[in-house]
């Protein structure tokens, strides 16, 4: 990966970090009263608990990115240690997916919203999960990798010996 492409990914991260961190201070803002007019009223503190924790899975994954991309920088991303980071994306992309349809069950009870809403939230849930699974595929192939810079490393030492 360029330096520059690097430096890009790093500053859409910067900002995305802090964009939650906001995010979240809005929430919580708005867990203390703002939003009782409103028609989530009676259900404002199960809504804003499921956002809050959902901005948290994201901060996980952009925390977790960016330690990945250092191990990148460093070339130590094939090592056991990007494995920790790999389990924690995977881990915040399920707990988001729960947190979706946990979403979608609050304001499925009490008709407050369409059920298309649902639907649509249900679905949001479901492709959530996908991008779980598809992180646990990638982590099976950084598994395969690692394998074969162990081996690779295992039968340059050999062919050292022997010259």
């Amino acid at each position: 990966m360029g330096k520059l492409a690097m430096l890009a990914l790093r500053a859409v991260m910067v900002a995305l970090h802090a964009g939650s961190v906001c995010a979240q201070a809005v929430m919580v803002a708005m867990l203390t009263g703002a939003m009782e007019v409103s028609f989530l009223a009676d259900r404002r503190t199960p809504v804003l608990v499921i956002a809050v924790l959902g901005v948290v899975t994201v901060q996980v994954v952009l925390v977790s990115v960016w330690r990945l991309v250092t191990m990148m920088q460093r070339g130590t991303v094939f090592s056991h240690g990007a494995f920790r980071y790999v389990h924690l994306v995977i881990g915040a992309f399920v707990a988001a997916a729960l947190l979706v349809f946990a979403l979608a069950l609050v304001l499925a009870s009490g008709n407050v919203v369409p059920p298309g809403v649902v639907a649509l939230l249900g679905g949001v849930g479901l492709a959530v999960f996908g991008v779980a699974l598809i992180v646990l595929v990638l982590r099976m192939l950084l598994a395969q990798a690692v394998a074969r810079d162990v081996e690779a490393s295992q039968l340059g030492a050999e062919l050292a010996e022997v010259i």
